[in-house]
């Protein structure tokens, strides 16, 4: 039997409104939980991703301390030579990184 209010309204159908309600945020709380495990998970890897290439970076800035001016400058010669395309492609993006590097800094 429904129950009514004392203005007369019906509150069965308020209360099967509140149980979907919450059903559903339940359902959204575990989306949202899952998603961020997901970001976390996706987070962790960039983090590693990262470390290694900074420490690969680091190693050749290691490598370049002790070289003279010319022995590198013929290594990027020598590297031109035998892989131009990605020579391109490597002095396309530092070109880009340095304009917006300097971009920024004007500012």
């Amino acid at each position: 039997m429904p129950e009514t209010t004392e203005n007369g309204q019906n509150t069965t159908p308020n209360a099967s409104i509140i149980c979907r309600s919450e059903m559903h945020m339940s359902e959204i709380e575990e989306t949202a939980r899952e998603y961020g495990r997901k970001i976390a998970a996706t987070a962790a890897k960039a983090h590693d991703y990262l470390h290694e290439k900074a420490t690969i970076a680091g190693e050749k800035i290691k490598d370049l301390h002790g070289k003279d001016f010319n022995q590198i400058a013929d290594e990027a010669k020598d590297y031109a030579r035998r892989k131009p395309g990605q020579a391109i492609l490597i002095s396309a993006a530092a070109g880009l990184f340095l304009g917006l590097v300097l971009r920024g800094a004007r500012r």
